[in-house]
């Protein structure tokens, strides 16, 4: 009976603890696991930035961040990252091939068994398409260009601030 009763104890501690093993989403949080780079010309290479964030008690470590594919190359903070800081994951994608792409980064922590996966996605247009469609885009910024090629700022002061060339 002791005999029992000693072997089930075992079994239940070694279930345990093969249960209470560390999962990605325990040591950090992303701001998001998938960027859209929207519409990027092509052959331009395109990178985008995923920042982690140490949610532990203890510093973390990223020790790979490899891209499933031979056209995104990965990097990644390679210092310990402090509980409560911030590290960076950043993905290169290379826009060769025209179309919609859906790339994938495996990312590995220290002491952590499981692979966490983080995504980028986009669309790749010829020089024309993009052209065309970055012409179709809203302006951004406050400054513009002027068909003489000045920089025009917009007044800051009023909702409806007119174009002016310095």
């Amino acid at each position: 009976m002791k005999k029992l009763l000693f072997s089930l104890m075992a079994l239940a501690l070694t279930t345990t603890v093969a249960f209470a093993q560390k999962k990605a989403d325990d040591v950090a949080k992303l701001k998001t696991e998938t960027i859209d780079m929207g519409k990027i010309p092509q052959n331009v290479p395109a990178t985008v930035t995923f920042v982690v964030t140490n949610i532990s008690n203890e510093p973390l470590i990223i020790e790979n961040a490899s891209p499933t594919c031979g056209c995104t190359i990965g990097d990644y903070t390679k210092e310990p990252i402090m509980p409560g800081k911030e590290g960076k994951i950043t993905a290169t994608y290379n826009a060769a091939n025209l179309n919609t792409f859906e790339k994938h980064m495996n990312v590995k922590f220290a002491g952590v068994d499981e692979v966490k996966s983080i995504t980028i996605k986009g669309e790749v247009l010829d020089a024309d398409a993009y052209a065309k469609y970055k012409a179709s885009q809203p302006a951004t910024t406050a400054d513009t260009k002027t068909p003489a090629g000045k920089v025009a700022k917009k007044k800051a002061s009023s909702p409806t601030a007119k174009v002016s060339a310095n």
